[in-house]
């Protein structure tokens, strides 16, 4: 009988749909495995197609190459430790695939594991895309019964609960689970139980990387019973570790390892927004990415997110000044610019404005200047990014805030044009947080320079759309302090107009903000994507009608 158990884990990035891709990086896992002498390798929830395929993994002809590219990679991973990986299985007759998890050896399939609490809430709708099936028992590798609850089986008492009376010795939980702001404390309270009501050690492997709007963030960690914490995996990173568990008089027990300090607050949200970016880019076939750089907070932003994530070879940046730009603006965008390493151009829109006032003057006739022409700016504006996009074949990325998004104060077409809005979940107060965080922090992976890369003038000057004269966020909307506090209240937290006006808001304000919002849903709905940072990110964490006369009548 052994007394040590090496279980190594592959905490990996894959690419959605890359089927040969995926399974040649299993295939790399593994042999690392095999040199470490690892009795078996653990790869994430639905490694070999990538997480969440949505409606791509209800399509019969992808599911049957999936299986095609597992059955080579277990023939490829006969000689050595046992092979774990998430992957669609599609039984005959059934109406749906299966969520699953595959484990073989030799050549041989020695357990086929079936998701069967079903996520349908927030991001997921599992229950569209999978058929739930029974609860699986536990199968035996080296001589040890493990038992892998798959994702949210592992968030409720009764899968493992029946592993643990089933025999299994250790539980192995392989995730997607994507990250929002305090995602990790949950993730333990739940992982926590499980050890606690079982007695049995837990690893929780999780995958790693962007897909589309949701950010898998990894770090992947090892309990024994009662929520000893013994390994802890980095977040937002590639990582492997081979974790060995030891037969002790009660039960099995996970060895001290490393543990990786986690990030928290803006430092999280950064990394996430930066992983976000590159693996859109990167997935999507894109190396270089272009934005408008205003001189404002939320462009500076987005600048250093891309430099961050693409290198600053790769980022152009371009300075669209009209009339109605500042000294002050012109000078700052040049600061971030200079700041981190990155091109900028200056493509001033005044002729275009005023072919463009002269080209609508009669149709125009008689009609004061108004809100009109200043989306008529902005709209020159997008369209000459989206032609420098087309040109040079770079990314252009959008920068508008989530307060902006909530209530519209963005052009349609204009300044909404776009592939991707990194800052997209991230409200005005907390964006000026990430920006004081990363004038303070630099991490190893991120590809543009430490130190103060955007200057405090940009941040703590007053925001402004510079589209008319004298022009201030707050002479259209409420200080970003008292517009975000009622927005969180709103839309974070379902609130009831009365809730919020008991709260301390003046009801006329929270009745304009609740208008703005509803309003605005059409522009939210042609918009780019962007990394999900919190759970009531637009797209799937939040979907309203666009037509919609309900207004809350507390």
């Amino acid at each position: 009988m052994t007394d040590t158990f090496r279980l190594t884990l592959g905490q990996l990035n894959p690419v959605m749909g890359d089927l040969s891709g995926n399974a040649a990086k299993a295939l790399a896992a593994w042999r690392q495995a095999r040199e470490a002498g690892a009795d078996m390798l653990a790869l994430p929830e639905m490694f070999l197609t990538g997480y969440q395929p949505q409606d791509l993994v209800r399509k019969p002809a992808f599911v049957a190459d999936a299986t095609r590219h597992l059955n080579d990679l277990i023939a490829a991973c006969a000689d050595g430790p046992a092979l774990g990986i998430g992957c669609p299985l599609w039984p005959a007759g059934a109406e749906k695939p299966y969520n699953a998890w595959v484990v073989a050896q030799d050549g041989k399939v020695l357990a086929e594991v079936v998701k069967h609490h079903l996520p349908n809430y927030k991001v997921f709708d599992e229950k569209r895309f999978f058929e739930s099936g029974d609860v699986s028992g536990p199968y035996v590798v080296s001589g040890v019964r493990l038992g892998t609850p798959i994702c949210e089986d592992a968030w409720f008492d009764d899968v493992a609960e029946t592993l643990a009376e089933t025999g299994a010795e250790i539980l192995i939980v392989p995730n997607g689970s994507p990250y929002f702001r305090g995602k990790q404390d949950v993730r333990y309270g739940h992982m926590v139980a499980r050890t606690v009501e079982t007695g049995l050690p837990l690893a929780y492997l999780n995958l790693v990387g962007g897909q589309d709007d949701q950010v898998f963030d990894g770090a992947s960690f090892v309990l024994n019973p009662h929520g000893e914490l013994t390994h802890h995996l980095p977040a937002f990173e590639d990582a492997m570790v081979t974790v060995e568990f030891g037969r002790t008089a009660d039960g099995w027990r996970a060895r001290k390892g490393e543990l990786a300090p986690q990030p928290e607050g803006p430092g999280a949200d950064y990394r996430a927004m930066v992983v976000a970016l590159r693996d859109y880019m990167a997935k999507a076939g894109f190396s270089q990415a272009c934005l408008g750089l205003s001189g404002g907070v939320d462009s500076a932003l987005v600048a250093a997110i891309a430099t961050d994530a693409l290198g600053p070879e790769n980022v152009h940046c371009v300075m669209l000044p009209s009339r109605y730009t500042s000294d002050h603006s012109l000078e700052d965008a040049k600061g971030v610019a200079d700041r981190l390493g990155v091109r900028l151009d200056t493509v001033g829109i005044a002729p275009a404005v005023a072919a463009m006032d002269e080209m609508l003057a009669p149709v125009f006739e008689g009609r004061a200047p108004d809100l009109t022409e200043e989306n008529i700016q902005s709209r020159i504006r997008g369209m000459t990014m989206m032609a420098i996009s087309n040109k040079l074949g770079s990314m252009l990325l959008t920068t508008g805030n989530k307060s902006e998004v909530a209530v519209g104060y963005a052009t349609i077409y204009g300044d909404m044009a776009g592939g991707y809005n990194p800052v997209k979940d991230l409200y005005k107060t907390d964006l000026f947080e990430v920006c004081r965080w990363r004038n303070a922090n630099h991490v190893d992976w991120f590809k543009g320079p430490a130190g103060e890369v955007m200057p405090v003038r940009v941040i703590d000057k007053p925001p402004t759309a510079e589209l008319r004269e004298d022009q201030r966020d707050e002479d259209s909307l409420p200080p970003y302090p008292v517009l975000d506090d009622i927005l969180k209240r709103l839309i974070d937290g379902e609130a009831s107009v009365s809730d919020v006006v008991a709260a301390g808001h003046a009801r006329d304000t929270v009745k304009q903000v609740e208008k703005l919002i509803y309003l605005s849903e059409y522009k939210r709905f042609q918009s780019a994507p962007g990394a999900r940072l919190s759970q009531r990110a637009f797209w799937l964490d939040r979907r309203y009608p666009i037509v919609n006369r309900w207004r809350d009548p507390s």
